[in-house]
């Protein structure tokens, strides 16, 4: 970190924050998700804090027992808002400018297999376009004992540019992050199962498909009762993973390098302000700290 940095708290009274990404140069803003609120809240330091769009992860009319709001942001090549919707069980781009947000959207995929998707969770393009993304069942109502469940495995999927959804991994129960290492060589991916915490990553071929999975940290015998989820690289491929007590920065080799300690149930985390700001999604509250690093592909979401 930073010499003499501090976790700080940006903002609170969240349900439950996730999925920031950062819009803008250094005096841009932040999107974040609040998902059982269905809202994206936005920060910047001029404006504070506002509601910026809801809803935000399900447009339906009929209530819904389950978690319904977007979970992980990210922008598209042109700038665009691309979310990970929970109740729509989808990944959808907003179809409205930035400067005014209407909850509008296009479906980018949200079947594989002529089966719908369980609730898309989190999300990362790489340099080609591709969209990588994890859908676990956390947003189905019942989890995955629900009825409305189709897909009897939790996936890791790539979505072409053309819009073709290719499975890469039915090995995790709960995959949950997901992030590319700078050279888009690694896709990285956090298991949240309780008893198997994993950070784990599918490597490249030649051929441009990513192979079988190997485990780059257990995270299973960490203190504290959180499970691993969201996650981001920085510009030296170094992984900074949320766990079971805060940020945790791993090197491409799997060493243990420090932990953000946030003294709360730590979900999701993005790159801000120059770059080496991290933003950290936490329970209620919104939080960041500054770092020595810089974050990769910083400004293209």
């Amino acid at each position: 970190m930073a010499p003499n940095a501090v976790v700080e708290i940006v903002a609170d009274s969240f349900r439950w924050s996730e999925g920031p990404v950062w819009v803008g140069g250094n005096e841009g803003f932040i999107l974040f998700s609040d998902v059982p609120a269905n809202v994206i809240y936005k920060w910047s330091a001029g404006e504070g804090l506002s509601e910026w769009l809801a809803p935000s992860g399900y447009t339906g009319d009929t209530p819904r027992q389950a978690s319904n709001g977007s979970n992980g942001l990210t922008l598209d090549s042109e700038g665009r808002l691309v979310l990970a919707q929970h109740g729509d069980r989808r990944i959808a781009r907003m179809n409205a400018p930035l400067s005014s947000p209407t909850p509008t959207f296009d479906t980018i995929a949200d079947r594989w297999s002529g089966m719908r998707f369980n609730s898309p969770n989190d999300l990362a393009y790489d340099a080609s376009g591709n969209l990588y993304l994890t859908d676990p069942p956390y947003g189905l109502p019942g989890g995955g004992e629900s009825r409305e469940r189709e897909i009897p495995f939790s996936g890791v999927y790539k979505v072409d540019p053309t819009g073709d959804v290719t499975l890469i991994s039915d090995a995790l129960a709960f995959p949950n992050g997901v992030a590319l290492s700078p050279d888009d060589s690694r896709l990285y991916v956090t298991n949240s199962e309780p008893g198997r915490k994993l950070l784990v990553y599918f490597q490249r071929h030649a051929d441009g498909n990513f192979g079988g999975m190997s485990v780059l940290a257990d995270m299973s015998d960490l203190p504290g009762d959180n499970n691993p989820d969201g996650l981001k690289v920085d510009a030296d491929g170094n992984v900074f993973t949320t766990g079971p007590e805060g940020v945790y920065v791993y090197a491409p080799d799997g060493t243990l390098l420090g932990t953000i300690h946030t003294d709360v149930r730590t979900a999701n985390c993005a790159w801000g302000d120059d770059g080496s700001t991290l933003y950290i999604a936490g329970h209620m509250f919104l939080l960041r700290i500054r770092t020595s690093t810089r974050g990769d592909r910083f400004g293209a979401g």
